[in-house]
C-alpha cells in the first residue's frame, strides 16, 4: 500500500513498505505561514534549489529500509524562457511495477511531446496550481488533461495564512475540475479509481 501525506506547499511524504520519500521540503521561514518542517525520510528528492523546495536539513535521514521504487526524472524549466528567469525544474517519476507516482515540481513551461509520453497515465500526479511562479491554472489544467493522471493532487497554492501572497488559492483551479474529492484524513491511500479525479489533501 502507498500512502501520501501533504506536508504543505510542494512537500509530500510518500510511504511504501516502510520506505519513505520526501519531495521538495521547504527551508525554515522560506514560505510565509508554514511552521518549521520536521520529518524523516530514507530519500529526499528536490525539484530545484530554491529555498522553498530544498530544505534537506529539515528532514532526518533514515537507513536500512529496502527501496521499492524505480526512479526516473525529466528535466524541464521553471519559466518559459528556458530557465533564464528562475532556472531549471526536475520532474520525478516513481514506479514500483504496479503504480506510477509523479511530482511535477515547479513546472513553468509547456511540455515537449516526448516528455508528455513519459508522464502520461500516472496513478497519482502532484501538480502546482497557484500560478505566478509556475504556469497559470488554466494552462496547468490543459497539461493535466493531456497527461490524464488518475488522481491529481494540487500543491503550491495559497490557503489561509499559508503560502506566498502573489500565488492564487486553489479555487481558480478547482473551478476547472470535475470531480473534486476532498480528503479529510491527512494521509491519502493510493488505490484504483473509477475515473480521473482531483483530490484535495488537508494541511
Amino acid at each position: 500500500m502507498i500512502q501520501i501525506k501533504w506536508l504543505g506547499h510542494s512537500c509530500f511524504q510518500v510511504i511504501r513498505d516502510d520506505f519513505i520519500i520526501v519531495f521538495d521540503p521547504y527551508k525554515d521561514g522560506s514560505v510565509p505561514g508554514y511552521p518549521p518542517l520536521r520529518t524523516e525520510a530514507d530519500l529526499v528528492l528536490c525539484s530545484h534549489e530554491h529555498a522553498d523546495h530544498s530544505g534537506r536539513e529539515c528532514v532526518k535521514k533514515r537507513q536500512g529500509h529496502p527501496d521499492p521504487w524505480q526512479i526516473a526524472y525529466i528535466d524541464s524549466f521553471h519559466d518559459e524562457n528556458h530557465g533564464r528567469q528562475r532556472g531549471t525544474n526536475r520532474i520525478y517519476i516513481l514506479s514500483d511495477g504496479t503504480k506510477k507516482i509523479v511530482h511535477m515540481g515547479d513546472i513553468g513551461c509547456p511540455l515537449m511531446p516526448e516528455q508528455e509520453a513519459k508522464l502520461k497515465n500516472a496513478d497519482v500526479m502532484m501538480m502546482p496550481v497557484g500560478g505566478f511562479y509556475t504556469l497559470e491554472p488554466a494552462r496547468i489544467k490543459h497539461i493535466a488533461d493531456r497527461l490524464q493522471p488518475r488522481v491529481l493532487i494540487p500543491m503550491h497554492y495559497r490557503h489561509g495564512p499559508y503560502g506566498y501572497s502573489e500565488i492564487q488559492t486553489i479555487d481558480p483551479y478547482l473551478k476547472l475540475c470535475d470531480p473534486v474529492v476532498r480528503i479529510h484524513d491527512s494521509v491519502y491511500l493510493v488505490e484504483d479509481v473509477d475515473k480521473p479525479q482531483t483530490v484535495v489533501l488537508p494541511f
